[in-house]
């Protein structure tokens, strides 16, 4: 049964019409993005996206589907208007990072795969999406696990938008099993518990190397009204009831809007203990 959901080759009745030899340029530098992204508990990579000015949603990037794909639920949040075939074109694209696309297209549907890891819970996270080929194609992405942050350097390179193969939006007799997975979870009791927190914003620049230092501080930040100043050395913090010493940064960067931080810091040679509320970042 779990088998069946972890790939997500995404076909739902588009095709990609490839342009023939397409030869991108060579971008400018300064345009490179670094995607903050997390697999789900599939391994599957998952980055937040802002649609419409709205979010942030979650959202899988897939190389194998042909395009954007979001569910009909928050098609309707964000007030995207879908054509007869079930196409939309979203006011504002935004990836956590950086990348935007404009007048991205985005096909509405419920995936079965997205409709049935949701019912049952599997990814540990709520799926509203798939990022495909015609958002994909415009950058060239560095994947690497090592890192927390995925590299996209855009293109200039515009795609051809996918057609649409079929009479009509349905993925055949797949369509049956998002369904039926709901059905599955309800049968076994399962009901997850879903919470979609922004990222935290601390306002302040880190220098990470054999310490984790404090460059600088802006004012009316978080990290200003929790006392930080620039040449604090933070030792460690603590989020919720786990201590870290050792990746810190990782750490910060995957706390929520609203979470509160202990910093242990050191300053002029004396320890200090700061609270830092985190406020609300992308």
């Amino acid at each position: 049964m779990r088998c069946c959901l972890l790939g997500l080759l995404v076909l739902a009745g588009t095709a990609v019409v490839r342009a023939d030899d397409p030869t991108p340029k060579k971008p400018d530098a300064e345009t490179v993005h670094r995607i903050p992204y997390r697999l789900t508990d599939t391994k599957h990579i998952m980055v937040r996206l802002k649609l419409n000015g709205k979010g942030p949603f979650n959202f899988i990037l897939d190389t194998g589907a042909p395009a954007v794909f979001v569910t009909k639920a928050v098609a309707k949040k964000i007030g995207l208007e879908e054509d007869k075939k079930g196409w939309g074109t979203f006011d504002k694209f935004a990836i956590e990072g950086g990348a935007k696309v404009e007048h991205a297209k985005g096909r509405v549907a419920d995936l079965f795969q997205l409709d049935g890891m949701n019912s049952l819970g599997l990814a540990g996270v709520e799926l509203h999406g798939v990022v495909g080929y015609n958002v994909l194609a415009r950058y060239r992405i560095t994947y690497d696990f090592t890192d927390d942050k995925l590299t996209f350097v855009p293109l200039e390179f515009d795609p051809p938008e996918p057609v649409a193969l079929g009479k009509d939006n349905s993925q055949g007799s797949m369509d049956i099993l998002g369904p039926a997975m709901k059905t599955i979870a309800g049968l076994m009791g399962v009901k997850p518990n879903f919470t979609v927190k922004g990222s935290g914003f601390l306002g302040a620049e880190l220098d990470e190397g054999k310490t984790l230092a404090v460059k600088k501080v802006l004012k009316g930040t978080p990290a200003a009204a929790a006392g930080l100043e620039p040449g604090d050395v933070i030792e460690s913090m603590l989020i919720g009831k786990k201590e870290t010493t050792k990746a810190m940064l990782e750490a910060l960067g995957k706390a929520g809007s609203g979470d509160k931080i202990k910093l242990v810091v050191t300053r002029s040679g004396e320890k200090k203990t700061l609270t830092v509320e985190l406020g609300k970042g992308f």
